[in-house]
């Protein structure tokens, strides 16, 4: 269930707002203040903020920088404050939405979802950028190869037969279909007992026990294999 964290100082707005989310399926928490909305985001875990920017013991504009410390929420700021330069500020700082009151519900309702699918996509494609085989996984789009949390230093060329093996997972992938792409994307010639020491090589920076491989597993005379 999405759980929102709802900051606003009026009482009336916060109990209008709370029922209609909750009527439409979200769970809402509620703070007053700047200090009460930091201790909320340090205790517990939020899909989405709504936060109000004229607060008793401060600006939202200073939540919402010290929730970009502790957690990263998407955020629709709240406010009665419709002059550009306070939209401006909201959007600069990272905002992902922003809303001047007085609003419809309906209006509050069709931008949380707008920026809950927007943050949905973006995680899934964050995902898509990453591999993880067991212990192992590759940051496509840093180029890093870690171990446990660990980076591990691999050549070019290692790192692109291990891409390779990575990404088609699951499939026997044949000694000349790994020369045949070192080929192509590097234009240099690598020879059949090359490829087997540079499979040596990165088994000995990835498998736990590389004479007994639990990741790169050799198909005898065709080729090598990754599990699911």
């Amino acid at each position: 269930m999405t759980k929102i964290l709802l900051v606003e100082d009026d009482k009336n707005i916060a109990i209008t707002i709370s029922y209609y989310l909750q009527q439409e399926g979200f769970t809402i928490n509620t703070a007053k203040t700047v200090k009460e909305g930091v201790e909320k985001i340090k205790n517990n875990d939020y899909d989405l903020m709504l936060l109000d920017i004229n607060l008793p013991d401060g600006t939202g504009y200073v939540l919402y920088q010290e929730m970009k410390n502790i957690q990263e929420i998407p955020t629709i700021f709240l406010t009665a404050l419709d002059e550009e330069k306070d939209i401006v500020k909201g959007f600069d700082l990272g905002a992902d939405d922003y809303i001047t009151k007085p609003f419809h519900a309906g209006e509050l309702l069709s931008r949380i979802k707008n920026v809950l699918r927007h943050n949905i996509k973006n995680a899934k494609k964050e995902i898509e950028e990453k591999i993880k085989i067991k212990n192992v996984e590759i940051n496509l789009s840093s180029g890093k190869v870690l171990k446990e949390g660990k980076e591990i230093e691999l050549t070019a060329l290692e790192y692109k037969i291990l891409v390779m093996l990575f990404e088609n997972r699951g499939k026997m992938i044949t000694r000349e279909q790994i020369l045949s792409y070192i080929w192509d994307s590097e234009e240099n010639f690598v020879n059949d007992n090359t490829l087997t020491v540079y499979i040596k090589r990165i088994r000995e920076k990835i498998e736990d026990n590389p004479n007994k491989p639990e990741i790169i597993k050799t198909v005898r005379g065709l080729g090598y294999k990754i599990e699911r």
